[in-house]
This record gives structure tokens, C-alpha cells and sequence, in this order.
């Protein structure tokens, strides 16, 4: 596969992820609850499957946050409704979500079926020792509804990539301004989106800034010298490297044939116009096709 295997089926599976962040269906989830907002809804719909947890267990394993946007959130939203509630409300939500967005013929089809069944498997042979998001989506049980099954499984692959992401830049020394500066100067998000969302301030983002170019990766004008485009490429290198274990587990052949029943369904999320420009995610395929 063009790319490496782990990230050209990254390319495939974000996007249906994505949809419990920028589908109606999962801020209406979140709405039923009782959760205050669209913060608090995604701390709770992504953090369910580790627990009731702290603020500082979900700040470090989701690493780009500042923990006071955290704090706003949680532990406030397992008042509102506890994990179990909230996974099956998730799981509800996505399903509408799939059925809405790629209709109720492809959601029951045999394809489908078939893709979800590959995706489990694959996100079952995933790695987790040191990787806490994806651990906890594994541990989840095995959904009946192929559409439910299909986004689980498709989010441990997403979180077991994450995790592997997150370390990768802890072995480089990367803390999590800089890593947003960093993908913002390639071209992949959003700096000033990534900023506010996040909830850094100004001072923060310019440190990081300054670090980045002691470090000789970020240029006078915000754009990466030479070295910062070689130590990008080594971080997404190496994170695509410990993301291939789902992938060799499965097999080539299966692999492929995951890819080419998930293209349409990304392809679909792609052109909905759902993932915002200058989206955090960093994905950037569509957009380079259309140019």
C-alpha cells in the first residue's frame, strides 16, 4: 500500500471514527445525558471506556489538552451519567450516525458485515502494553449491530495508533504545544485552530514556538527548516511503525480488502463536509486530491 500499510488504513479508518466528534448524532447523545456542552460531551463519550477517571488520567493520556480544558468537563460528567450509560449511548449514536450519513443499504449489507468482522479482528491482535486508550476500547465487549462492532473496532485501531503517537513524541521530548506547532507548520491542522480548542494561550504557543527553533526545526516565519521537515517525517515514520501490529496480524491480503471496503465509507464522511477545515485530525488526503 502507498504510504505503508498503517497509515494508508489510518487514512480509511479516521474519518469514520471522526464521526463521534462532528456528527449531530453524538452532540445529541451527549445533550440526552445531561452533559453542559460539546466539551464536556467529548471528554465523556472518548473517556468512557477508561472509567469514571480524573481529570489528570485523561489529560495525560490525551496529551494535547491543557487540563484546565479538562477540568471544565470532568470529573463533573460522570454526574451526569456514568461510563456504562455513556458507551451505550455512544454506540447508539453512531449507529444513527452510519445509517444517516451512508444509508440504511450499505449499513446492512454483507460488505459491511464483512468489514466489521475484519476490523475486530485486527483491533483484537492490537498491541496495548503501554498503551491505556487502546487497551480500555479493547477490553469493550464485542457489539451485535455490524455498525456498532465496525466504529469500536475501528476506534481501538484509532486509539492504539494514538497511543503509540503519544509515545513516540515523549521519546523525542515532544510535549504537546510543540507537537501542535509542529503539525500545524506541515500544513495538517489549524495552528490557531489547534490553540483555542485546546485551550493553550498565546504565551504557551510561543514558547513552544521558541523551543522548536533552539531545536532548529521551526523557522523565523513559522514554517519548518529542512531538519523540522525530517524530524516530522521520523515521527510520523515512527509512529506508523508501531501502529503495523493490528495490520501483519491480519494479513495482506485481508488487510486490503478492509481498505477497499472502507474507502467508500471514508470517501463519504470526506465529502459530507462533517470534519472542519484545519480539522486537528490532520487529515489531509482529501484536500490533496482535490488539488
Amino acid at each position: 500500500m502507498a504510504g505503508g500499510t498503517a497509515r494508508t488504513m489510518w487514512e480509511r479508518y479516521e474519518p469514520v471514527h471522526d464521526l463521534v466528534y462532528f456528527a449531530p448524532e453524538a452532540r445529541q447523545a451527549a445533550d440526552r445525558l445531561g452533559m453542559r456542552g460539546f466539551w464536556m460531551g467529548y471528554f465523556a463519550l472518548r473517556a468512557a471506556p477508561l472509567g469514571a477517571v480524573s481529570p489528570s488520567v485523561v489529560t495525560g493520556s490525551f496529551y494535547v489538552f491543557h487540563p484546565a480544558r479538562v477540568a471544565r468537563a470532568l470529573p463533573d460528567a460522570w454526574r451526569y451519567a456514568a461510563p456504562e450509560e455513556v458507551l451505550a449511548a455512544r454506540g447508539e449514536a453512531m449507529d444513527a450516525a452510519m445509517i444517516r450519513l451512508f444509508g440504511p443499504d450499505v449499513t446492512s449489507s454483507a460488505e459491511l458485515v464483512e468489514a466489521a468482522d475484519l476490523a475486530w479482528e485486527a483491533a483484537a491482535a492490537a498491541d496495548i502494553p503501554g498503551r491505556v486508550l487502546a487497551a480500555a476500547n479493547q477490553a469493550l465487549e464485542r457489539p451485535e449491530r455490524p455498525t456498532v462492532r465496525l466504529w469500536q473496532a475501528l476506534t481501538t485501531l484509532r486509539e492504539h495508533r494514538g497511543d503509540g503517537h503519544v509515545a513516540v513524541l515523549v521519546g523525542l521530548g515532544l510535549g504537546p504545544v510543540e507537537a501542535m506547532v509542529l503539525k500545524a507548520a506541515a500544513g495538517e491542522s489549524d495552528g490557531a485552530f489547534l490553540r483555542e480548542t485546546r485551550r493553550w494561550e498565546p504565551e504557551d504557543w510561543a514558547a513552544a514556538e521558541a523551543a522548536l527553533r533552539e531545536r532548529g526545526f521551526l523557522a523565523e516565519d513559522g514554517s519548518l527548516t529542512r531538519a523540522g521537515v525530517a524530524g516530522r517525517a521520523h515521527i510520523e515514520m515512527r509512529t506508523d511503525r508501531a501502529a503495523e501490529r493490528p495490520w501483519t496480524a491480519l494479513g495482506a491480503e485481508r488487510t486490503a480488502r478492509l481498505a477497499e471496503l472502507l474507502e467508500p465509507l471514508a470517501r463519504t464522511v470526506e465529502d459530507s463536509g462533517l470534519l472542519p477545515p484545519g480539522n486537528p485530525v490532520g487529515l489531509t488526503r482529501r484536500e490533496s486530491a482535490r488539488r
